[in-house]
């Protein structure tokens, strides 16, 4: 309305517009303010002008951009900071060039580097410089002495924290890496060797999977830092899958003997080679087992039946490469932590196959600024497939990303299941007399779900300045359904009994229904047995939610010419559910 006030003929295509006159609109700081007649054209607008006619409102007009910048800056919703964030990209700043300071800041140097420049350099280039200042001694008639011996003890003294990082194989790492970036195994050695700085002594310290997403070699590197924690005179309790680790300790806790309902037992507390004798330990197998045994068990190797070749690929710290891999077979792709395998295979490969196959690769819209910074620091992948695209029809990526954010997602869910459940509990005869479809069967609908906890099955109490509190609900006491839908029973069960069912259990309870028998025996596969049906999607780990991605995709029909891509899908797995996977 202000540009038809303006002159501007509104019901012109864009694209017919010249350039200045769209530069204008969309990025002009003016803010002329009109007189603004809602319901008239370009015509009668400027008579109305002529005419000295009173309008309905004086209207300023704001530029696109303008607009956008303001909205993001003041606004409280985050769907409106989702919606212009989309119109936003970061690039680098070009007065400092990414250094973050102002010229005076750096114009000071240190072995001839501004510290932007210090910070850009990895751990052990950083060691390198700080090494000539650090080990010479000071002369008496150095200029400046006092100066120099200061310089001297701060070098040392930033040598000897770079020396405990670049011990735990962090050496690759630069100071200006932003956190968000670092993999959960770069963070915990991070902590870690802030720890064995910190020289305290009569702590506990627990860990949860450090080998995580280590390579070997550096899990050698974090064995070493936990046994200078316990000759400080501390206790070191960890959770781990990984041999190694469990050969290295002290003392072993084995818990189980399996998975969920079936754990929750201690069966061994002792000496490592005590475990040799306990039969039912899952652990004690892998650890003593004789390596010519599993030898056997391999099957011969699988030859390639094609190639995919990808050339002059550039990712993070991948430049220029080309590299083929190969087709219809297993390819694993291998190195130390951070060596660039996840920026080959996870991010340039992926988007170069969705690329080709017309997919498109789906970023979520960033929320607020630390999201949206998040999403820049993800470098362009640039690099081209040459050869062998023609044997993929299908790309599968199945990462360790949660399968929902909230608990109205669940297992029976994702995988599909939950479906045909409801439509079972519509068929049965109950359920027709009272005219109940599957719809009613929804904890996420008005029809059938508790009214007081809204499907949720609890009850959050907001208190200020503290996380909220999740009570479970009063009155449907967690089933997530009203009564009424709960009186209709399947084989003697009620909606809220059957999501209660483990998938094992559940294998048995469904024996006669195909199609959830193949979801159910596709997660008993990939060994998720021990998982209720309607376990919140909040509550499962990494790995579980990446074996459910495998378990959906196996239950489908199968067909070839797809590429499945798996990062790290051991993480978090004891070997005996690595030999399943």
């Amino acid at each position: 309305r202000i540009l038809t006030t303006l002159g501007y003929d509104i019901d012109k295509p864009w694209h017919t517009l010249p350039k200045k006159t769209r530069d204008w609109i969309l990025f002009t700081d003016d803010t002329p303010t009109v007189p603004v007649y809602p319901e008239y054209n370009i015509e009668q607008t400027r008579d109305a002008i002529k005419k000295d006619e009173k309008p309905n409102y004086m209207g300023t007009f704001t530029s696109a951009k303008n607009f956008i910048l303001h909205s993001f800056a003041t606004t409280q919703s985050p769907r409106t900071k989702k919606r212009v964030s989309q119109f936003m990209q970061i690039s680098e700043c070009p007065e400092c060039h990414g250094k973050k300071l102002k010229k005076e800041s750096l114009s000071v140097k240190f072995a001839g580097l501004d510290i932007g420049e210090l910070s850009q350099l990895t751990l052990t280039e950083m060691a390198e410089k700080l090494e000539v200042t650090a080990c010479t001694k000071v002369a008496d008639n150095t200029p400046n002495r006092e100066k120099a011996i200061v310089a001297q003890r701060i070098a040392s003294d930033i040598l000897s924290r770079v020396e405990a990082l670049t011990r735990l194989g962090l050496g690759y790492l630069s100071l200006e890496r932003t956190t968000p970036t670092l993999s959960p195994g770069e963070l915990q050695r991070l902590r870690l060797a802030t720890q064995i700085r910190s020289q305290l002594f009569g702590v506990v310290y627990v860990l949860d999977e450090p080998s995580a997403g280590l390579h070997p070699a550096d899990t050698q590197a974090l064995l070493g830092a936990l046994d200078e924690l316990i000759a400080a005179g501390n206790s070191v309790f960890v959770v781990e899958h990984d041999v190694s680790v469990i050969r290295h300790a002290d003392w072993i806790v084995d818990v189980g003997p399996k998975a969920g309902t079936h754990g929750g037992e201690i069966i061994y507390s002792g000496p490592v080679d005590g475990l040799r004798k306990v039969t039912q330990s899952h652990t004690g197998q892998y650890l003593f087992a004789n390596t010519t045994s599993n030898a056997k068990s391999k099957s011969s190797t699988r030859q390639p039946t094609e190639w995919l070749k990808l050339a002059n690929i550039e990712r993070n710290n991948i430049t220029g490469l080309d590299v083929e891999f190969p087709l219809g077979v297993m390819t694993s792709v291998t190195g130390v932590s951070g060596s660039g395998k996840s920026s080959l295979v996870s991010q340039a490969l992926v988007e170069l196959i969705s690329e080709a196959l017309g997919q498109k690769t789906v970023t979520e819209a960033p929320v607020g600024e630390a999201d949206l910074l998040e999403q820049e620091l993800e470098s362009v992948t640039s690099g081209e497939i040459v050869a062998g695209m023609e044997h993929v029809r299908r790309l599968i990526n199945i990462n360790q990303k949660a399968i929902g954010r909230t608990p109205r997602s669940n297992l029976a869910t994702y995988t599909g299941l939950f479906d045909d459940v409801r439509k079972i509990f519509a068929a049965t005869k109950q359920a027709k007399s009272h005219g109940y479809d599957a719809g009613r069967f929804s904890f996420n609908t008005t029809k059938g779900r508790c009214p007081n906890c809204e499907g949720l099955g609890f009850v959050s109490v907001e208190l200020l300045f503290l996380p909220s509190v999740y009570a479970p609900c009063q009155v449907c006491h967690g089933q997530r359904y009203d009564e009424d839908t709960l009186a209709i029973t399947y084989r003697d069960k009620n909606i809220a009994e059957v999501l209660n069912l483990t998938v094992e259990k559940a294998h048995e309870f469904f024996v006669d229904e195909a199609p959830i028998l193949r979801a159910l025996e596709a997660l008993l596969q990939v060994g998720l047995g021990y998982l209720r049906l309607g376990q919140p999607a909040t509550e499962l780990s990494g790995g579980e939610a990446q074996r459910i991605k495998l378990a959906t995709e196996l239950q489908r029909t199968q067909r070839g010419d797809t590429l499945y891509i798996l990062d790290e899908p051991t993480t978090g797995l004891h070997p005996a559910d690595v030999s399943m996977l």
